[in-house]
C-alpha cells in the first residue's frame, strides 16, 4: 500500500498559485494581507480532510487537529508545523510551474536555466520528476512544499483508520520568512508536546542545530562640507560607514563559509554625506563565537567614535533567536523517531546544521521542542529554486510514519 494519496502535487501546484510574500519592516502581523487568503484555503481542505477545532486567527494562523485513534489517546500529541509566505527576496506572483522529467545537464527555464556548473548536486535528480518555474519568480516551495506534505499527510491518516497514531496537531503560520513566524503561535492551544517544522531542503536531512542569531544596525552621523573647502572638515558618512563594513573579518560571510561557520552578512547600505545606515546580520551556531562577534561590532563603533568623534557611529544589535539544540539534546527520541521513519520510507537520514532560522528556534525555546524536517526543495527564495515532486512523495510517507503509534 502506498502512503501517496495521490494529492500532494495537485496541492503543491494550487498552493503556489496564491500570492503570499511577507515584507520587512512591518508592524502587522500578517505582513501582508494576501496570506490570509491561502491560509482560508487550507483551513477549508482541513475541514474537508476531517480535521478538528480547524481555526484561522485574527494573525493569520492555521490550527485543526487529527484526533487520537482508539486506545492512542494516552500517547503524547505530535505536532507538524509549516509556514504560508514566501521570501520577499524574488518575485513571487504569477509563478508558473512546469513538471519535467530531469533527464540531466541544464535546465532550460524559459527565461535562464539552472545550469550544473552552477549547480553540481543536479546530478543527484537525474531520473525524477521536477517541479520548476519559467525564471522569472521564485516557486514557493520554501515553504508550501512542506505545507502540502503535512496536509497530504493527515489526510492519508483521515483516510487510513487502520493506522494507529496519537493526536495530530498541525500549525501553518505567515511571516517566518521575515522572522516572525512564532510571534504569535499559540504553543498552549496547539497542545502538542513535541513538533516538526518541515521546512527543510535536501530529501533526507534533519536538522536540530542552527545559528544563534542578531539583527545589526550600524548608524552614522556625519559632517556635510562644500567639497571644494572640506579639507580637515568634512565627515563623509557614506565613507565612514564604508569604513566600518571593511574592519570585519573578510572570511566570514556568506559566501566564504559553509555547515557551522559562521558569519557577518551586510544586508544594505543607504545613505550620504550627512548620514548613512548599515543593516547586517550576524550569525554563528557557537554561543561563545556568536557573542565574540557581536562583542567586536561593539568594538569598531568605539575605533570609529574614537577616530571621527563621540557620536559618530552607533551600532545598535538585536538578538533573534538561539541555537535550538541546547533545548533539543534533552528529548533526542524526536529525533530517532524521525530517523526511523526516514529510514522505513528507504531514506537515510542526514543530520546537518540549518544554516539559517526556522520558527522550531524560537518554539523550541518557547515549549515546543521542534526539529526540522526535509522538503524536497532547493536553491529557496531564488528564481533557481525547484523541488522535486518525487521527494514530496516520499516525506508524505515520512510524516505518517512519524505520526504511527510507538
Amino acid at each position: 500500500m502506498s502512503y501517496y494519496n495521490g494529492k500532494v502535487i495537485e496541492r503543491f501546484l494550487d498552493y503556489v498559485s496564491y500570492p503570499t510574500a511577507s515584507e520587512y519592516d512591518m508592524e502587522d502581523v500578517p505582513s501582508t494581507k494576501s496570506q490570509f487568503a491561502l491560509a482560508e484555503r487550507i483551513a477549508a481542505e482541513l475541514k474537508e480532510i476531517g480535521l478538528e477545532g480547524v481555526r484561522v486567527d485574527e494573525r493569520c494562523y492555521v490550527y485543526g487537529f487529527l484526533p487520537a485513534s482508539a486506545g492512542c489517546e494516552g500517547l503524547p500529541c505530535i505536532g507538524f508545523i509549516g509556514h504560508m509566505d514566501t521570501s520577499p527576496d524574488a518575485p513571487g506572483e504569477n509563478i508558473k510551474p512546469r513538471i519535467i522529467k530531469y533527464e540531466g545537464g541544464d535546465i532550460d527555464q524559459g527565461c535562464g536555466s539552472i545550469a550544473v556548473r552552477d549547480f553540481p548536486f543536479l546530478k543527484n535528480y537525474v531520473g525524477q520528476r521536477l517541479i520548476i518555474t519559467d525564471g522569472t519568480t521564485l516557486l514557493g516551495a520554501d515553504d508550501k512544499a512542506g505545507v502540502s506534505e503535512i496536509v497530504s499527510a493527515v489526510e492519508y491518516l483521515a483516510d487510513h483508520p487502520e493506522i494507529k497514531h496519537p493526536r495530530i496537531a498541525v500549525g501553518f503560520t505567515p511571516d517566518e520568512e521575515v522572522g516572525r513566524g512564532a510571534d504569535f503561535f499559540d504553543i498552549k492551544g496547539f497542545g502538542a508536546e513535541f513538533g516538526y517544522t518541515v521546512d527543510g531542503g535536501t530529501l533526507g536531512e534533519l536538522e536540530y542545530e542552527n545559528f544563534n542569531a542578531a539583527a545589526a544596525l550600524l548608524k552614522v552621523k556625519g559632517l556635510n562640507i562644500h567639497p571644494g573647502s572640506a579639507k580637515g572638515k568634512m565627515k563623509n558618512a557614506v565613507l565612514i560607514a564604508s569604513e566600518f563594513v571593511s574592519m570585519l573579518p573578510e572570511d566570514q560571510t556568506p559566501a566564504r563559509t559553509e555547515g557551522y561557520e559562521g558569519f557577518f552578512h551586510v544586508q544594505e547600505i543607504q545613505g550620504d554625506e550627512t548620514s548613512a545606515t548599515v543593516k547586517m546580520l550576524v550569525r554563528d551556531h557557537d554561543m561563545a563565537k556568536f557573542t565574540a562577534k557581536k562583542e567586536l561590532l561593539k568594538e569598531l563603533e568605539s575605533r570609529i567614535n574614537e577616530k571621527y568623534g563621540e557620536g559618530t557611529a552607533e551600532c545598535a544589535v538585536k538578538d533573534s533567536y538561539y541555537n535550538m539544540k541546547e533545548k533539543i539534546l534533552p528529548v533526542m527520541h524526536i529525533i530517532r523517531r524521525a530517523e526511523d521513519a526516514l529510514r522505513a520510507a528507504g531514506v537515510e537520514p542526514v543530520t546537518v546544521p540549518i544554516r539559517g532560522g526556522t520558527d522550531g528556534a524560537r518554539l523550541s525555546y518557547e515549549g515546543l521542542p521542534c526539529p526540522n524536517l526535509c522538503t524536497g526543495g532547493e536553491n529557496y527564495h531564488s528564481v533557481k529554486e525547484f523541488v522535486s515532486a518525487d521527494a514530496m512523495e516520499k516525506m508524505v510517507e515520512v510524516i505518517v510514519n512519524i505520526a504511527k503509534a510507538q
